[in-house]
Parts: structure tokens; sequence; C-alpha cells
């Protein structure tokens, strides 16, 4: 029995799931889309909800995994991950299927440099609070790197969070550069505590639900 060839380098990504779904997060929120989640990541935030991607997963080629994202007919495909930049190939998947004629969306933490990400491409792009246990790994130079299509969530876990995350938009002017979402940790926060402190401190910004989970429940995975 010949041995499979093996993928080189520069034409393979470690994928953990593909699946079609509605969009659940981000300005985005509701369309069907296709998820392409990558495996690995640098981070380890308290509040994870997708640690399964941290470890296994499948080396595939890339024009494979494109193809089965582009066979769902649909036209939004988001890369995500864990994080998908720390596979240097992930800017090439997303060239390929912006090349297609989809609608690419990049969630990313924020902890590694967009600079090579497609142009077309939405970068959807965390910003860590202090709860997530990563706040000292925001790569705070990729703010001057947003475009107005691209757009930043913070998610907050407590009082503490939603403070620091309403100085930053202060003080950063990051609602000047694109949409600023503040999306509370499932389970954590208090919706309507949440939402009167946004209202309260006319803070430019939009909050965010995870719908999927809301639809699915919080344990559902590819959905």
């Amino acid at each position: 029995m010949t041995a499979p060839a093996r993928i080189p380098a520069h034409e393979r990504l470690r994928i953990s799931e593909i699946y079609a779904s509605v969009q659940g997060e981000s300005t985005h929120v509701g369309k069907p889309c296709v998820f392409v989640r990558l495996t690995g990541c640098n981070l380890r935030c308290s509040w994870c909800d997708s640690v399964f991607t941290f470890t296994g997963g499948e080396m595939r080629r890339i024009d494979d995994i494109v193809a089965d994202a582009h066979a769902f007919g649909i036209h939004t495909i988001e890369v995500t991950g864990g994080e998908p930049l720390v596979q240097k190939n992930a800017p090439e998947l997303m060239r390929r299927l912006v090349d297609l004629g989809h609608e690419v969306l990049l969630e990313t933490s924020g902890s590694v440099s967009i600079a090579e990400v497609p142009p077309e491409v939405h970068v959807i792009m965390d910003l860590k609070a202090p709860a997530s246990g990563e706040a000292e790994r925001n790569l705070w130079s990729n703010l001057d790197l947003l475009q107005p299509h691209h757009e930043v969530k913070i998610v907050v876990a407590s009082r503490e969070d939603y403070e620091w995350a309403r100085e930053v938009v202060r003080t950063r002017a990051v609602h000047e550069r694109c949409p600023v979402m503040i999306s509370p940790a499932w389970g954590l926060v208090d919706l309507a505590a949440l939402a009167e402190w946004i209202v309260e401190d006319r803070l430019p910004v939009r909050m965010q639900l995870q719908l999927h989970k809301v639809v699915w429940g919080a344990e559902a995975q590819g959905v």
C-alpha cells in the first residue's frame, strides 16, 4: 500500500472543523455563514469556549479546504479558531476564498499582527480584557491597521472588565476607526446591567450576544 503524499508546508493548514450555520456574533450576526475553524491558539483565555481547538485537527491542503467551504454555496465564510493567524498560511486561505467571490470574515484574538491579512477581509479583532487572563498579550499596534470595514470585539466578564473596555474605547478612540462590540462572557455578566452601563456612559459601542448559544445552547459545537 502506497503511503499518502506529504502535503508541502506552504500548501497546508491544520483544521478542526468546517460547517455551515448562521453567524452568531459581530455586525454580521444572523447571516448564513460557513465556518472554517483552524486548530491551535497562542492564548488561554479564562472564558474560552473553543478549548477543543487547541490540539488535534487534521492537516489538509488549502485547495481542498477552499473547495469544501465553497461547496456549501454560501456567500459568507468565516475563518476562525483557536487563533487562525498562528498558522502562517491562513492569509493564503483567505486570499483564495476572496478570489472566489466570497465575503470573508476573520475572527482573531488581537495578539498576532493582522498586517498580512488580505485587505478585502472583514477583520473581527478581539481586545482582551483583564478577566481573560491575557490582557498583556494585546498587540496594540494592530489598532493602527484597522480599517472602517473591520470591527473590534471586547468580551467582558465583570464590571471591572467593562470599565477597562470603556477606557480603552475612549482613550484610544477605537470607535473612530471601526465599529466596537461589547460582548458579555456567557453566564458571567448580567445582561440588563451591561446594557444599562453602556447607555449611562453614552459609550459609542454595540452590545452583542452570542446568537448561536441562544439558539443551540452554550455547549453545542458545529453550529
